[in-house]
C-alpha cells in the first residue's frame, strides 16, 4: 500500500466535469480523477475488461461515468461498478482530498 500522496493538479485546474490522470509516485498504478459537479473521484486508470486507459474515453458529467473507447465498457465514477458489457468487475476506487490549493490521490490497496 502507498502511504504517500500523489500530487494531481492545483485545486483550480480540475473544474467540474473534467478529468485528469496521473501515476501513484510509489506503486506505479495510473490513476484518474475525477470532478463531478465539484466532488472529487478516483479510479483505476484501466478498464477491468481489456485493460486500456479510461483516462482515453469521455467522462459524462451529467451520468457520472466514464467510457472506454475501446470497446464501449462504461463505470460509474463514484465507486467504479462497471454499468455495462464487456466490464464485469468494478475499477478500483482510490482516495482523493484538497489539501493546500491541490488535488491528491494514492493507492491504497495492500
Amino acid at each position: 500500500m502507498s502511504g504517500a500522496w500523489t500530487f494531481v493538479c492545483a485545486s483550480n485546474e480540475l473544474l467540474p466535469g473534467e478529468m485528469k490522470s496521473v501515476f501513484d509516485e510509489v506503486t506505479g498504478t495510473p490513476i484518474v480523477v475525477f470532478n463531478l459537479d465539484g466532488d472529487l473521484y478516483a479510479l483505476e486508470d484501466q478498464c477491468t475488461h481489456e485493460e486500456f486507459e479510461l483516462s482515453s474515453g469521455e467522462f459524462n458529467s451529467a451520468e457520472g461515468s466514464i467510457e472506454c473507447v475501446l470497446h464501449g465498457a462504461r463505470f460509474d465514477v463514484r465507486d467504479g461498478r462497471a454499468l455495462c458489457a464487456p466490464a464485469y468487475s468494478p475499477a478500483p476506487k482510490f482516495p482523493v482530498k484538497r489539501e493546500h490549493d491541490a488535488v491528491w490521490t494514492r493507492d491504497d490497496r495492500d
